[in-house]
């Protein structure tokens, strides 16, 4: 997956460079996009410096596994969002979309859909016919971009644990086809 340059700004493979913008990002989108869907104190307290560690930690491996990735779109010398992805983390067949995030200031600019596209193809090159993605059951907007993007809710269901108390929110799995030949 290289970098490819569109109008307003590019993807490229991120790098421990990014972290902190990957980070950054990450957290801006958290406190937007779950605002009345997680609890306020949750997203009052995320450190986007905590966040950062683990994202270097995550690109700084020097044996990646096999299909994992992780994108950065930049505009104007700023990562404005970001995609990553690999193998099924339930051990399905396939691939997923773990996380795709773009900077709330940025959005509804495209970015979002050329993340998509390109985390698409990079599961498609992997060898992957398929892919999943978990979402929030109560992120409506979210919800909504999957599907004009081609995935579809499978009926499945999980909490997503979203810290030490037991507090959770329900999510639903999309999924998407990845071969070029099926219709």
């Amino acid at each position: 997956m290289t970098g490819a340059d569109t109008p307003g700004g590019s993807v490229r493979p991120a790098t421990p460079h990014d972290a902190q913008a990957i980070a950054s990002v990450h957290v801006a989108t958290w406190r937007h996009a779950y605002a009345g869907l997680l609890p306020d104190d949750l997203l009052a307290d995320l450190d986007a410096g905590q966040w950062a560690e683990r994202w270097r930690g995550r690109l700084a491996e020097r044996e990646p596994v096999p299909g994992l990735f992780a994108l950065v779109f930049e505009s104007g010398g700023r990562v404005r969002g970001f995609v990553s992805g690999g193998p099924d983390r339930d051990g399905r067949p396939g691939g997923e979309v773990y996380a795709i995030y773009v900077d709330p200031d940025f959005q509804g600019r495209g970015a979002g859909r050329r993340l998509m596209g390109a985390a698409v193809r990079g599961l498609a090159e992997a060898g992957f016919t398929e892919a999943s993605l978990w979402v929030l059951a109560r992120n409506r907007p979210s919800r909504a971009f999957y599907e004009s993007q081609g995935w579809r809710a499978d009926g499945t269901e999980k909490p997503f644990m979203f810290d030490d108390s037991g507090r959770s929110a329900s999510e639903v799995r999309y999924v998407r086809n990845l071969d070029p030949g099926a219709s």
